[in-house]
């Protein structure tokens, strides 16, 4: 029985064009060997698993090959490139500085360094997790590498670079490696699985590659461990999701279906299958987030290659975004990160979850107000004047002591252009005439403050501080201005400015009215004079400073 290799050490890359994913510094080491220009020492920092140590070793063999080849690769069968292959090169030197890390292993390298190379130019020391030195073993080692013999190559390698000492960092080139792209790894398991003649599911190789986190070591280790799982039958995907404990694409896709179709108990049957098998509800959040963000992305054609995913998996995301408002799937992104964050602090999970799970179904499907009945409307003139449709365009004015400059809420969206979502009314659709009796500003404050009243009464105190951090105007137009200060304050009004509006237009029977959200803007630091002043600054900032104000009775000296 022939001993097993694994994937990451039998296909580990032995010339600079086999190495995945770090082009820019292949080609930049090419041309210092090519230009005569190469430095004496070296740092390769970056993640696990990315191509540090080989890329090491690489230029090492590279250095001393006899015979280059036109793109300045090894040859592979001078006696130098040959005791490479075999690691039998004594040109090559390599310590791993996690076990041995004190001042002794240091001086016993220097004293190695004093000989020149037998065979080729160079003698190349290659010191694995440079970071694991003790002060002493570096500062042992500084005055060496300054001033190094001509012979000697110092490669260093690190996966924290952040823990090597200033004057190291300073003599040495450094070199960033970068998390490999999912793209790359796929395409590197795809030639592996070629190489070994195994049947591959392409949506199996792409979540191999996005469980690997950029590194193409772990990936090459979990494609071993999928190929011993299914026993030779090739790599399916359902084998990848069962042995990698990995949550189907299909759940989340199967969950927005029902989102969209405001089926409440199919997303809470979906959630329980979720935790039978085993997942952590907090993982689930996480990729119902990524599965959202996918949909966003898919809504321009430029954003598409940020998509990372299998072909037959990203015209399922294209498909479905086609039934998504893009201001929508923004919510629900900053829902579920409230949800996520709630779970930190609640003991319930499931319930949190759950209750995430209505909110983005209401969030989705906002309720539907029905207009008053045919009966209750009072008689309406022959010919009634046509009630004007609803705007579509939600503004936002900023003022500050200027003229009032109009600024769109689209640019607070991810894509220009798309207009935010209208309320969720629909008395307009009603063809009968609905009533408009004037409107005094008395009469709106009133119904304002009890409208407040009655969110307070509900438990919303958050909510009632900020629909009474300043008065309703009313102009000649039936349109209402609101001023507030803040995005967060925009935001959670956006989203009660339906009911409120429904509740002014039925009090008031005014079913003209519209509401106009104004963003105020801050005062700079600095410029406030009074203790009120500041205090209304503060309270300006957070409405919950207002109400535990007035709950301790506190006033401004």
């Amino acid at each position: 029985m022939e001993n097993f290799i694994v994937s990451a050490r039998k296909y580990r890359p032995l010339t600079f064009k086999s190495v995945v994913g770090q082009e820019n510094i292949t080609s930049t080491l090419q041309n210092s060997i090519r230009n005569n220009l190469l430095a004496q020492a070296f740092l390769f920092c970056g993640p696990r698993g990315v191509g540090k140590t080989t890329c090491a070793r690489i230029l090492a063999k590279t250095i001393n090959c006899f015979a280059l080849n036109a793109e300045t690769e090894p040859c592979n069968s001078c006696e130098s490139c040959r005791s490479f292959n075999q690691n039998a090169s004594f040109n090559i030197h390599e310590l791993d500085a996690a076990s041995n890390n004190s001042v002794d292993d240091i001086r016993a390298l220097i004293d190695q360094v004093r000989f020149a190379p037998q065979v080729g130019k160079y003698s190349v020391y290659i010191i694995d997790e440079v970071h694991m030195l003790s002060s002493s073993a570096f500062n042992a080692f500084l005055k060496t590498l300054e001033e190094p013999p001509a012979h000697a190559i110092f490669i260093l390698a690190t996966t924290e670079r952040h823990k090597i000492l200033p004057t190291i960092l300073s003599r040495c080139q450094v070199f960033t490696f970068n998390r490999i792209r999912v793209d790359d790894i796929a395409k590197h398991l795809e030639y592996v699985a070629g190489c070994e003649q195994i049947q591959a599911d392409p949506d199996a190789l792409h979540v191999i590659a996005q469980k690997a986190d950029g590194g193409l070591r772990d990936a090459l280790s979990m494609f071993d461990q999928i190929v011993s799982f299914s026993g030779g039958a090739g790599i399916t995907y359902e084998a990848v999701i069962d042995n990698l404990n990995v949550l189907d694409y299909d759940y989340y896709f199967r969950l927005t279906d029902y989102l969209l179709e405001a089926s409440f108990s199919n997303c809470l049957l979906l959630f329980d299958q979720v935790l039978a098998k085993g997942f952590d509800g907090g993982n689930f959040l996480y990729g119902l987030a990524d599965h959202f963000r996918n949909l966003l992305v898919c809504q321009d054609t430029a954003t598409l290659p940020l998509l990372e995913v299998s072909m037959g998996v990203k015209s399922r995301y294209q498909a479905q975004s086609l039934q998504c408002k893009p201001v929508v799937l923004v919510r629900a992104l900053e829902l579920i990160t409230k949800t996520e964050q709630s779970l930190r602090s609640g003991k319930n999970q499931r319930l949190n979850i759950e209750l995430g799970l209505l909110q983005l179904v209401l969030l989705i499907h906002p309720p539907v107000v029905e207009a008053p009945a045919k009966g209750n409307l009072p008689v309406a003139a022959a010919n009634p004047a046509p009630v004007p449709a609803p705007e579509k365009k939600t503004v936002v004015n900023f003022r500050a002591g200027n003229p009032i400059r109009t600024v769109s809420i689209q640019q607070h969206l991810k894509k220009p252009g798309i207009e935010p979502e209208t309320e969720p009314v629909n008395d307009h659709s009603v063809k009968e005439a609905l009533p408009e009796e004037p409107v005094t500003p008395e009469a709106l404050r009133n119904a304002w403050k009890m409208y407040v009243q009655q969110v307070k009464n509900s438990g919303r105190v958050a909510m009632a501080s900020a629909l009474t951090l300043a008065e309703p105007q009313l102009n000649a137009a039936s349109l209402i201005h609101y001023e507030v200060q803040n995005d967060s304050q925009l935001w959670e009004l956006e989203l009660e400015k339906a009911n409120l509006l429904l509740y002014l237009r039925k009090s008031l029977k005014n079913y003209s009215l519209s509401i106009q959200l104004i963003k105020a803007e801050q005062a700079p630091e600095g410029k406030y004079f009074t203790q009120e002043e500041k205090i209304k600054a503060l309270e300006a900032r957070n409405p919950h400073i207002a109400e535990l104000r007035k709950k301790l009775g506190l006033e401004p000296e």
